[in-house]
Parts: structure tokens; C-alpha cells; sequence
């Protein structure tokens, strides 16, 4: 019985992998393509644009597990039973269920490999990737927005002009409010540097008083500001949600609820986390049925073609309920799991259908 199991899984192991490193390889020249656009601006030159597409193989490997693993098994199980592999387990006792399971256990192992590369190794790699690319163009992160970012802390509401690849502040403004939504100070300093001790040092300060109709103003080499913003928090601007690890996510969306902000695309993008592994398990029971087929002209092209749309199906689809559940508030489980419960669904049908046959 551990003889066709470890059978199965070199085979599938070896498959994935293949096609795993051609996808990455893939998407890795077409961002290469994209980056040539913005070689010789500021410093950035093609060694940089090398090293940022290198930073970011662990994240598009993280993003197209599923779709290699739905592509390799479909090789490996469709060569299985060409060669009518499939067809003599069948007839020495094996079940469908029993098949299930051991595809199951391969898969359980990716799966912990997708999260493994999705929380441990992609998200350092990414924020490094984007930091490094913002100083050789020397582009500050929040240059783009017109007003700067605006960040609510309690009953402080925090202007930044510009926040540096490395978290530093540039043209920092903050109004303080009382309970009563009173303004109460407003402080503008010319940059501001995060300490070890969880405290931020602000430089050149610019204090307004506010009491009552009268106001006084101050001015400060120093000033430090003790507030829950941290360069955890601003990073944000640097790596997309869906490519934040669960412990930055769920620190964002504390922060977020704290001070009574919309927390919708970052709820998404966390159970889109929890998920996403266990989609490499619904990819390899969607290849199970093709295994009991037996095409033998064409039939294993026919079907790796039939895998790359499904899986280039399911990246859409993962990609829209994401955008529609927040755009129309749906419940955020729900938004990150019907991609992969709809897949799923159908993997089903298919084994009852072959099943019936």
C-alpha cells in the first residue's frame, strides 16, 4: 500500500514542480517586461529591476501553487492512466475514496509548503523588494497621493506628506481633538524617525495651543510623540494586503477598528490567507477525475489545456469575489472562500459522474 503512495506522490511532487517553475519563470519575464519602463529613472538601473523580480519568485510561487498543482496532477494522474496505470490499482482493491485520500495527504503537504512560503518567506521579501525599488528611484511611498496619507490615531487625526522607503516621515501635520471633537493642538514638524523605545522623534516643531478663542504657538528642535502608528502600520502602502502576513494583517485591522475605520478589503484579504492553502487541496481532487478517462490520442494535451483554464478560471474568479465582497460589503468569509467551494462543488460532481460510469 506505501509502495503506490509513494508512487503517486513522486510522480505528482515531480509534475507540480515542473510546472511550477515554468509558470514562475513565466510571469517572471513578463514582470521583467514591465520593469524596462522604468530602467534610468533616478538610479534604477536592470540590476535592480533583476534583483526586485528575484525578491518577489517566493510571492508569485505563493500565488500559483494551485494552479501548478492542478496542472501537474492532471499530467501525472492522466500518464497514470494512459498507461493504464490507474486502471490496475482499480482492479487490485483500490477505491476511489481510498485514491481520494492519498491524493489528499500529497496535497496536505503543498498546502502546509503554500502557507509556509505565504506567511514566513513572501512577505519580508516583498516589502524588501518594493523598498528597494522606491530608493533607486528615489520615489517617496506617498508622493502620489495629493493631500498625503491620513491616518486616524484615537482622537488624533495624522497628516504625512511623504513616508521614505525605510518608514522615516517627511512634512508631518497632526490635529489633536478632546472628547468633545474639539480642536485642541496642531503640530507640524519637518520629518519624524520611529525609536526603539515605540516612540516617534519628530524634528523641527511647529506646536499650536488651542484654548478656547486664544492660541499659542511654539517652536522645537525635538518633540517626541508617542502614538499607536508604527512602521508595521505604514508598511501597508508598501505590500498589498493580500501579500501581508495573518500577524501584520491582524495588527492593521486592530488598528483599523480601534479608530472605527472600514476594515472590509483587509478582513478579505485574511481569510483569503486562511484559505488559499487548502485550494491546492480542491485543485488535486478536481484532476482525480480525469484519471478515469482513457484518451490515448491527444488526451493528455487535451486535458493539461482543459487544467490551465480552469486554473486560469479559478485565479479570476479569486480575484473578483475579492473585489465585489468589497465592494459590496459581503461577509468577508465568504467572499475569500466561494472561489474555492464552488471549485470544489464541482470536483465533486465529476467524481460522482465518473463514479456512475
Amino acid at each position: 500500500m506505501m509502495v503506490y503512495r509513494r508512487y503517486l506522490a513522486k510522480e505528482i511532487s515531480a509534475a507540480l514542480l515542473l510546472v511550477l517553475v515554468a509558470f514562475v519563470a513565466l510571469f517572471s519575464f513578463f514582470d521583467l517586461i514591465g520593469e524596462l519602463g522604468d530602467i534610468g529613472k533616478g538610479g534604477y538601473r536592470i540590476q535592480h529591476a533583476l534583483a526586485y523580480i528575484a525578491l518577489r519568485i517566493p510571492a508569485r510561487a505563493y500565488e500559483l501553487m494551485p494552479i501548478a498543482m492542478l496542472i501537474g496532477a492532471l499530467y501525472a494522474v492522466s500518464t497514470l492512466a494512459r498507461h493504464s496505470e490507474i486502471t490496475v490499482l482499480r482492479a487490485s482493491g483500490l477505491s476511489t475514496l481510498d485514491l481520494l485520500k492519498t491524493l489528499m495527504l500529497i496535497a496536505a503537504a503543498f498546502a502546509l509548503l503554500t502557507l509556509f512560503i505565504g506567511e514566513i518567506v513572501a512577505p519580508p521579501l516583498e516589502r524588501m523588494s518594493k523598498q528597494m525599488r522606491l530608493t533607486a528611484v528615489g520615489k517617496l511611498v506617498s508622493a502620489d497621493f495629493r493631500t498625503g496619507l491620513w491616518v486616524k490615531d484615537d482622537m488624533t487625526f495624522v497628516n504625512v506628506r511623504a513616508v521614505t522607503p525605510d518608514g522615516q516621515l517627511r512634512s508631518i501635520r497632526i490635529y489633536e481633538f478632546d472628547k468633545n471633537a474639539e480642536l485642541r493642538a496642531v503640530r507640524e514638524a519637518a520629518e519624524g524617525e520611529y525609536m526603539p523605545s515605540a516612540e516617534w522623534k519628530l524634528k523641527n516643531v511647529i506646536s499650536t495651543e488651542l484654548d478656547g478663542t486664544r492660541g499659542s504657538v511654539s517652536n522645537q528642535s525635538e518633540l517626541v510623540w508617542k502614538s499607536a502608528l508604527n512602521p508595521d502600520i505604514l508598511g501597508v502602502l508598501l505590500v498589498r494586503p493580500e501579500a501581508m502576513s495573518l500577524m501584520h494583517l491582524t495588527s492593521y485591522i486592530k488598528h483599523l477598528k480601534d479608530n472605527k475605520q472600514k476594515t472590509q478589503r483587509y478582513e478579505i484579504a485574511l481569510w483569503k490567507k486562511l484559505v488559499y492553502p487548502l485550494a491546492v487541496m480542491v485543485m488535486i481532487a478536481l484532476a482525480l477525475p480525469f484519471g478515469y478517462t482513457h484518451n490515448r490520442v491527444g488526451g493528455v494535451s487535451l486535458k493539461i489545456f482543459s487544467g490551465v483554464m480552469i486554473g486560469v478560471l479559478f485565479h479570476m474568479l479569486n480575484g473578483l469575489f475579492s473585489n465585489l465582497g468589497a465592494i459590496n460589503s459581503w461577509p468577508p468569509f465568504a467572499s475569500a472562500a466561494v472561489p474555492s467551494m464552488m471549485f470544489l462543488a464541482g470536483a465533486a460532481g465529476m467524481l460522482w459522474w465518473v463514479e456512475r460510469r
